[in-house]
């Protein structure tokens, strides 16, 4: 259609009817089109009823008539290159340099985005405008300065999916894509977005173009093999097509696929049964509005209202199988030669030219016609001397330079009659706005399109997509969004640990050591837990330490303190009955005022165990250790000096004997003076240098805080203990030397086995003590108190407790000199 300014377009229409190798030894064979695609012809209508919708609109390029020239590239390069002659020049010769001032002018080109043609358009500078695809050569804005797409560009593809992945936690995901500028665009973009976001890939495979079946099966084995359940492809229809026949054949299924733009609306495999496995696919789709009054248009097609438009003869016989009057074309199929009625209307026909779901490079055409007619009317507005040229210049409308239109092209900022922005950004693209569809199974076993979301790569981050996961319909018809990883995700309480040579996504559990915690699903380290905490069971968690010490209210405490009392209440008893017998040979043998200061000690001695049990306290650390060896060294100081006096006052009995002054109370309180002062002169200095004081100490055990009495000075406690078992020792010694003396009322005998019993007790105790930590180091002592306290009133006194309560006949006078001359007759 002839007008004041043209806007050209080129579509693939047709189908080439031959394919074959060049030589390049002979001419090739000419390049004949057949056929009508139905898709790509209802964008050619579009392209015209946008231009007439400007025509007819009073408000742009008011007293301007906008004409067209389209051509039909079918999808052969040199058919592509001829095409662009002809809209250029107006001749069918190809020349270069021609050049003509007088025929109409040519704004701008409409064009599918053919690398070859866009780099021939772009000799010429004249704006093309891209409506179906994008490679990334093309992205280059220094090599093709006046190419614009419609379409939202490859690195904003790229980043939307990578981040449609990660809105569904799919870290573990697969790639398939073209191996050229498009899918290879797209992937690099993918891939580094997702290695940002955390998301690893297992494979890349490459589609191969051209068609390769030995390389299509080698890419399906791979995607049978791996463990992906997601897997993201970056294609066009036609080089997926074998891909996913070959997919089907080998019954793979339970994947979910993350589609481009390139192939997410494709009706050629939507519909095909054998890809049903393609349900549940998610992906992204170029964004469109309704065009009602478009529809409208279709309907009211008729090739009696454009008898010379050759496209829509072709295209009515082809969709109707009959033939018009008056023309020549051959190029249907026709079984037999049948004329049309003249009743045929577009509603009757049976195909995607009408079907609404599926208008989006329908609607890039339509948007981009507008763009040209925005461009061209603030060209026509300009107000000379504030013009964008030299001097502030305007262009004219009827006669303008392609760089002059080519300008205000670049500086499109509008809106569209919907409210779209218009504008393209520094390379060329337009604002990236993408439908996010999701192929569902519907009853009648047909898949439809359901939009369930939409990404703006203008908007801010996190703004920027927007999914209904409720309305989306995963493979099967599940519900429930499926997972895609390669290693479950740790559970709160362990932390992951990389596996050598695989991905990061790929990793082993490792549960926290005791005292650490995790409290977060899929941790990269364990936290330590503070001195007073410890990690739970499950090892989520810090919890207070068990504070640990013997105390009252236990089992343990309870029964250490009862054993405590009722061993100090028998020395006791027995110190009633020692008095109330004082007068008794028993009793009077062998001072009988030591032995009643040696019952007092060991009265007290169960009950300085009390002061180990309970709360350590500054009084009570300084005072259980301190108390314990003195009144433990009194003990043993009494039976030292009985085991002494016994030796003296038989030897003392001979005659001529010099140690008969050393017999009485003198000597014996002598040495329970001295021996006692040199152990409250150690616990002394002891006390005053390094002196005992409650600790908590969170290390000695795991999981609990001891509140223990540090001793101050260990070799002070040693020493201590030293010097009593030194006692006892001589105690032993003198005693075991003694046991051959007579036996009338000799204790010789009882002191061996008390003193023996003492020292077992007690060497036993050094290693049981320094094996143990906490309350039960406070039990092994108190233990010790307890056993050779009751050893040495066992050994000692109950043989005599006996004589007196159960035998008192031996308690006489008589008994023990009956005895005594009996022994020496034995010894004469």
């Amino acid at each position: 259609m002839e007008g004041d300014v043209i806007i050209a377009g080129m579509f693939p229409l047709g189908k080439s009817n031959t394919v074959t190798d060049r030589h390049f030894t002979e001419a090739p064979t000419p390049v004949r089109c057949q056929g009508i695609n139905v898709r790509t012809y209802r964008w050619l209508n579009t392209m015209i009823f946008a231009i007439k919708e400007i025509n007819a609109d009073p408000y742009i390029l008011p007293n301007i008539t906008l004409g067209y020239r389209i051509y039909d590239s079918c999808v052969v390069v040199p058919q592509g290159i001829d095409a662009i002659h002809w809209l250029v020049t107006g001749h069918d010769q190809m020349d270069l340099s021609y050049s003509c001032s007088n025929h109409t002018r040519l704004a701008a080109v409409i064009t599918d985005g053919v690398l070859s043609t866009s780099f021939l358009l772009g000799v010429y500078s004249y704006p093309q405008i891209n409506y179906f695809t994008k490679t990334q050569s093309l992205n280059k804005k220094r090599e093709f300065p006046s190419f614009f797409t419609i379409l939202p560009s490859v690195m904003s593809q790229g980043l939307g999916l990578a981040r449609l992945v990660k809105f569904f936690s799919w870290t573990w995901v697969g790639i398939l894509a073209d191996d050229d500028d498009y899918g290879q665009g797209i992937s690099t973009v993918f891939v580094q977005e997702a290695k940002a976001l955390g998301i690893c890939i297992e494979f890349i495979e490459r589609i191969p173009i051209p068609y390769s079946e030995d390389l299509v099966r080698h890419i399906v084995e791979n995607i049978k093999a791996s463990t992906v359940k997601v897997i993201a492809v970056f294609s066009w229809e036609a080089n997926l097509y074998p891909v996913m026949k070959e997919i089907e054949r080998q019954d793979i299924t339970g994947k979910v696929w993350i589609g481009s733009e390139g192939w997410s609306n494709s009706r050629v495999m939507s519909t095909n049964e054998t890809f049903k496995i393609l349900t549940g696919t998610v992906g992204f789709t170029i964004h469109i509005r309704e065009m009602p009054v478009f529809i409208k248009y279709l309907l009211s097609l008729h090739p009696s209202k454009a008898p010379q438009d050759q496209f829509l003869r072709q295209f009515w016989e082809q969709e109707f199988k009959c033939k018009l009057p008056e023309t020549n074309s051959s190029s249907h199929s026709v079984e037999e030669t049948l004329y049309c009625k003249g009743n045929e209307e577009v509603a009757m026909m049976n195909n995607i030219f009408l079907d609404i779901t599926n208008l989006r490079f329908t609607y890039n055409t339509y948007n981009a016609i507008y763009a040209v007619a925005y461009a061209l009317h603030n060209l026509s507005t300009c107000k000379p001397g504030k013009g964008p040229f030299e001097g502030g210049s305007c262009a004219s409308i009827k006669d303008f330079h392609a760089q002059q239109i080519l300008h205000y092209v670049e500086n499109l900022n509008t809106h569209s009659k919907d409210g779209e922005d218009i504008y393209f950004d520094e390379n060329g693209n337009l604002p990236s706005i993408y439908d996010i569809v999701n192929w569902q199974l519907t009853t009648e076993g047909d898949i439809q399109y359901v939009k369930v979301g939409s990404f703006d790569y203008n908007m801010g981050l996190g703004n920027n997509l927007i999914v209904n996961e409720s309305a989306i319909k995963w493979p099967a018809g599940k519900r429930e969004r499926p997972i895609s990883i390669c290693t479950t995700s740790c559970l709160p309480g362990s932390r992951k640990a990389p596996i050598r040579g695989r991905p990061v996504c790929c990793f082993d559990c490792i549960p926290c050591s005791d005292g650490e915690i995790s409290n977060e699903t899929d941790a990269t380290s364990c936290l330590r837990c503070p001195d007073d905490h410890w990690s739970n069971k499950r090892r989520n968690a810090c919890i207070p330490k068990v504070v640990e010490f013997l105390s009252y209210e236990e089992p343990l405490g309870t029964t250490l303190a009862s054993l405590s009392v009722l061993t100090s209440t028998v020395p006791s008893l027995i110190l009633c009955v020692f008095m109330w017998h004082g007068d008794t040979p028993i009793v009077k043998a062998n001072n009988r005022q030591l032995s009643y200061v040696l019952l007092c000690a060991l009265t007290l001695c169960p009950l300085c165990s009390l002061i180990f049990i309970g709360k350590p306290s500054p009084a009570s650390c300084l005072l259980r250790q301190t108390t314990f060896g003195i009144i433990f060294t009194l003990s043993v100081s009494c039976v030292l000096a009985k085991t002494i006096i016994v030796v003296i006052a038989f030897k003392a009995s001979k005659p001529g004997s010099k140690l008969h002054k050393w017999v009485g109370s003198k000597l014996p309180n002598t040495i329970i003076f001295f021996t006692t002062l040199i152990q409250v002169g150690i616990c002394s200095v002891w006390l005053l240098c390094a002196p005992p004081f409650p600790e908590t100490n969170m290390k000695a055990q795991v999981g609990k805080i001891i509140l223990e009495c540090n001793e101050g000075s260990t070799l002070a406690l040693w020493c201590m203990m030293g010097y009593m078992g030194i006692l006892a020792s001589i105690s032993f010694l003198v005693a075991f030397l003694a046991r051959k003396l007579p036996d009338s009322f000799n204790e010789t005998k009882y002191i061996t086995f008390s003193m023996l019993l003492f020292v077992s007790v007690w060497l036993s105790f050094v290693p049981a003590y320094l094996s143990t930590r906490g309350k039960y180091m406070v039990a092994v002592e108190i233990f010790a108190i307890l056993s050779s306290s009751t050893g040495l009133l066992g050994c000692f006194f109950f043989p005599k407790c006996y004589i007196i309560l159960i035998k008192p006949e031996k308690n006489t006078r008589e008994f023990i000199m009956r005895k005594r001359s009996s022994s020496a007759n034995r010894e004469l």
